[in-house]
């Protein structure tokens, strides 16, 4: 036999024998295994990455702040004038960034005040609390660590008289009142540390004035309420 006709017969018997083709079979079966392997770690991986990454900056914060309600006073029609006290109170914020610059804002304030209502044929002081839910758009401006913002928003302003001895009308005769509410507001924030700022804002809350379900009372009147707040900020 010829030395080509014996090469031939060999290549023949090569790849028809199981031996002969085991190795370049199980070769590229473990390459495209590995292969897939690592295509499904990746597959796995990327999502945590991603969220780890999300984790390491803060996209939200709450802050806590002593509040200072200060209502203008009021000359209504009728004759019917509102003279309120400073309420003393206290907000709590949460914000969620939606972008580095803008955020989401939801509030609830508490304070107390006394409603001073007068007229030619009454005199009457109502001890009151004051609560606020309102939600806010805020704009943010970086100025190294210092942080101008504006926000607007709204919500509504919850009204209710209480009996004690500095009201000095029957409570019966009233009832609470949730009155909608604007909201405006420009203050900063100073980075005290990657976590921790000190806020400082003022807000403007504009609404009807209270008249607790009690005619007399109506002034039939807006009045801005003015509302500093003072505290500090968590981020997370």
């Amino acid at each position: 036999m010829s030395g080509w006709a014996e090469h031939q017969q060999g290549s023949r018997f090569l790849r028809n024998s199981p031996r002969g083709l085991q190795p370049a079979v199980l070769f590229c079966r473990r390459e495209v295994f590995e292969r897939m392997k690592k295509s499904w770690l990746l597959f796995v991986l990327l999502p945590l990455m991603a969220v780890a990454a999300m984790g390491q900056e803060s996209r939200m914060d709450v802050s806590g702040s002593a509040s200072g309600l200060i209502p203008p006073f009021v000359a209504g029609s009728g004759a019917v004038y509102l003279h309120s006290n400073t309420g003393l109170g206290g907000l709590v914020s949460y914000r969620y960034d939606l972008t580095p610059r803008s955020q989401l804002e939801a509030n609830y304030g508490y304070a107390q005040m006394k409603e001073h209502f007068s007229s030619p044929s009454y005199n009457y002081i109502v001890n009151t609390r004051r609560q606020e839910v309102t939600f806010a758009y805020v704009q943010n401006f970086y100025f190294h660590n210092f942080n101008p913002f504006i926000e607007a928003g709204g919500g509504i302003g919850i009204y209710t008289p209480i009996d004690n001895t500095y009201t000095t009308i029957t409570v019966s005769n009233l009832k609470q009142q949730m009155l909608p509410t604007a909201l405006y507001g420009v203050g900063f924030a100073y980075e005290l540390s990657p976590s921790w700022d000190l806020r400082v804002e003022y807000r403007g809350l504009i609404s009807k004035t209270p008249e607790f379900g009690y005619t007399p009372f109506n002034t039939r009147r807006y009045y801005n309420v003015n509302d500093p707040v003072i505290g500090f900020a968590y981020h997370f």
